[in-house]
């Protein structure tokens, strides 16, 4: 079996990042994203300048103004995160299909034995990078490694807009000096319990014995000896086969009428088309759909059995579904739903390529 290249991909100050991108005079301010004092709110994130005062996420937003009065403090939203997650998704995909995401802004990406930069995954991780600070507007850095466990380390090691490498070869130089707390499920209180016992760093678990370990802490010494010598025999775990695929978009302003949404459908027809043409499926696609979220949030959807959607299929779709609610749009998707392998027909060489 050849070395596992698992590379760690993670935005930085994601919900923050995003509010930067679509409004520039944030950036040189301390910003934060959460919930008000008033009602008892926490920070969710907050750029690097909020955080040289002290500020940090699941900090109470009332001691966050307390140390920071300046602090600018933003609502979430959501619509607009989860777009940006979608674009970074997008990227990924253009890599390997072996994706196992964390949240919104991270996620595990398993290139071994892939093509792509000649099989550097050095290289695929910097281009990545580069690719979501093009294309989607925010930065992201990333770890680099064997497993996963040593890449989340890594992709925090150069933060933020930065990466890591750490080679099969280095990982016996490099666990000693890290500390304990940078393992895998050790939180603070498991941390200082660990500190009670003279464990620090990674080399003051290498020199006890595995029985040492586990007759003092159990299952958890077993982990510990195993990661302190940067061990990890976790897989990525490849996201379930996909059932559909699509894509959206949420306008800046609201789209007024039909007309000005039909405008719409060939930017989005492209997006689709490019995405399709990017998927590993093996089926063909069985029905077209397509998505209207109006002003107010209410939401259509509309399909029909189709195995080559075209253009003027989800222009005919989409103007069937607007009347249903007759007001201004926010968000437009077009998509397909993909045939169950067992109803494929007998002849299926006369299906279309996909």
């Amino acid at each position: 079996m050849p070395v596992r290249k698992i590379i760690h991909v993670d935005c930085d100050c994601f919900y923050a990042a995003v509010e930067m991108r679509d409004n520039p005079a944030l950036r040189n301010v301390p910003l934060a994203i959460g919930g008000s004092a008033e009602q008892r709110g926490v920070i969710s994130t907050c750029n690097y300048v909020a955080r040289r005062f002290g500020i940090h996420s699941a900090m109470p937003t009332k001691w966050a103004l307390r140390q920071c009065p300046s602090l600018v403090l933003l609502p979430h939203s959501f619509e607009r995160y989860r777009d940006a997650s979608r674009r970074v998704q997008q990227i990924f995909l253009s890599y390997t299909e072996r994706i196992e995401p964390l949240s919104l802004d991270e996620a595990y990406l398993d290139v071994t034995g892939l093509p792509h930069c000649h099989g550097s995954a050095t290289l695929m991780a910097q281009e990545i990078r580069q690719r979501i600070e093009q294309e989607v507007g925010i930065t992201a850095s990333a770890g680099i490694a064997p497993n996963k466990l040593l890449a989340k380390i890594a992709s925090d090691w150069n933060k933020p807009n930065g990466q890591f490498v750490i080679r099969p070869e280095d990982v016996a130089d490099f666990m000693p000096g890290l500390p304990i707390g940078k393992l895998w499920g050790i939180g603070k209180v498991t941390a200082e319990r660990l500190a009670r016992h003279g464990l620090h760093t990674c080399a003051d678990v290498q020199r006890l014995t595995l029985q040492q370990l586990t007759l003092e802490f159990g299952n958890l010494g077993a982990s510990l000896y195993a990661q302190s010598r940067g061990r990890d025999e976790r897989e990525v775990k490849q996201r379930e086969q996909r059932k559909s695929l699509s894509v959206e978009h949420t306008y800046a302003r609201d789209l007024p009428d039909l007309e000005t949404c039909l405008a719409q459908v060939p930017a989005l027809y492209a997006d689709f088309h490019q995405r399709l043409q990017r998927s590993s499926r093996g089926t063909p696609p069985n029905k077209a759909f397509v998505k209207i979220k109006y002003h107010d949030f209410t939401q259509t959807t509309m399909e029909c059995s189709s195995r080559e959607p075209e253009i003027e299929l989800f222009a005919e779709l989409l103007s069937k579904a607007w009347p249903r609610g007759k007001k201004p749009v926010r968000l437009l998707g077009v998509g397909i739903r993909f045939a169950e392998k067992e109803t494929l027909p007998v002849d299926s060489h006369t299906l279309p390529l996909w």
